[in-house]
């Protein structure tokens, strides 16, 4: 896999990676797995909601 990244992106990576003693691999490494996991808590409870949003129809029809 290849990454392009504008150079702005390239040097504020490596220099954030610097401040935290980690490489520009490691930190890419951490945003992606923060991103799948944010993602997968929003899939959660997007699937909660309308499954509750199914059971409870009839009820949230009478409260309109």
């Amino acid at each position: 896999m290849k990454l392009r990244l504008r150079h702005d992106q390239t040097e504020a990576l490596k220099r954030r990676a610097e401040l935290e003693g980690i490489s520009v691999h490691g930190m890419i490494l951490r945003a992606v797995d923060a991103y799948l996991a944010r993602t997968a808590d929003e899939a959660l409870v997007c699937q909660a909601a309308k499954e509750q949003t199914a059971k409870w129809a009839e009820l949230l029809e009478r409260l309109k």
